[in-house]
């Protein structure tokens, strides 16, 4: 009974271990505000400078952002900050009023009625 006991904890630590394994090519999407070329270019060097970020774009039309990344190595909260920190909102994570007003003049968004799922 000892044995049969033994085999299934260690069956079930295998498999719950297997779940909680990091994908290291993780695909995610999520809305960033942005309206112009500009824009696209800072979100997606700021997405792309973070480490374990391989691949992202930016669509000026949809305002999705497409990240595929290395789980193991990032979060996705942190790419959110680090878009807010070149001053723009995402939907876990809004820009300081600093940030944003470091924007030209051609990229500043409607932050009040943010374009978020159009």
């Amino acid at each position: 009974m000892k044995k049969l006991l033994l085999i299934i904890g260690i069956l079930f630590i295998g498999i719950s271990s297997q779940a909680q394994e990091k994908n290291k090519n993780a695909k995610i999407a999520f809305d960033v505000n942005g309206v112009c070329e500009m824009c696209k270019e800072r979100i997606e060097k700021a997405v792309l400078k973070t480490k374990g970020v391989k691949f992202c774009n930016w669509s000026i039309e949809t305002h999705q952002l497409t990240v595929i990344m290395d789980e193991r190595k990032i979060d996705e909260l942190t790419i959110h900050k680090n878009i807010a920190a070149v001053g723009h909102d995402t939907q876990k994570v809004k820009a300081t009023d600093e940030a944003y007003n470091n924007l030209h003049d051609c990229c500043k968004y409607d932050r009040v009625n943010p374009q978020f799922g159009h």
